[in-house]
């Protein structure tokens, strides 16, 4: 879901959903310098992690990009998305795609801007949180801290994070890895909060 500012209108690419009610479908992507789509490897080995999870689930997809991971869960039925995304194409691409599934507003919220800065104003609490911005940016750090003094996680939620292997992060001590997986380039985790927060951590 790696994106870059430039943002051109025509669709080029597509993203599959694997599972769910929308099994097999295929929606445009557009085409946006540095737009990376998770690969429908990796999207289904999460997707394993979370499957007995994700139902039900308010989720946020925090750097939507082609909106992969976003769609899957509601494929698989989460109650709601919120996508935030800064690039106007892959914004406008994103609600079309919701309208051809059928998605309401209130099911596929999309707000265009920057994670960081609208963090506040999304409504929250999510308890499934996918975090995969554009790598060697420092992003993910940022990200991480700006979800941990906010007050948008549910208790026990879930978040997933993919970075570029070897990158440093820090996370609190209540944050539990369930999963990791590494590749040649790329490091994927599945966190839990955990009930046991340390107060002024």
């Amino acid at each position: 879901m790696k994106r870059a500012v430039k943002s051109r209108a025509k669709a080029l690419g597509q993203i599959r959903i694997i599972a769910g009610r929308w099994r097999g479908r295929k929606l445009p992507v557009p085409d946006v310098e540095g737009l990376r789509p998770t690969t429908d490897r990796n999207k289904e080995t999460l997707f394993n992690w979370l499957a007995p999870y994700v139902a039900g689930r308010q989720c946020l997809d925090a750097f939507a990009g082609s909106g992969g991971l976003g769609f899957e869960a509601l494929s698989r039925y989460a109650a709601r998305v919120d996508f935030v995304e800064q690039d106007t194409g892959a914004v406008r691409m994103l609600r079309e795609n919701a309208g051809r599934l059928g998605l309401s507003s209130e099911q596929a919220a999309v707000h265009q801007g920057d994670m960081l800065q609208i963090l506040s104003r999304l409504s929250g609490p999510f308890s499934l949180v996918f975090l995969d911005p554009p790598f060697n940016k420092g992003l993910l750090q940022r990200a991480v801290d700006a979800l941990v003094q906010s007050d948008k996680l549910a208790a026990e939620a879930l978040l997933y994070l993919e970075m570029e292997k070897g990158a440093p992060l820090l996370v609190p001590s209540h944050w539990q890895l369930l999963k990791h997986k590494q590749n040649s380039q790329v490091d994927y985790r599945l966190y839990q909060l955990s009930m046991q927060k340390v107060d002024n951590e």
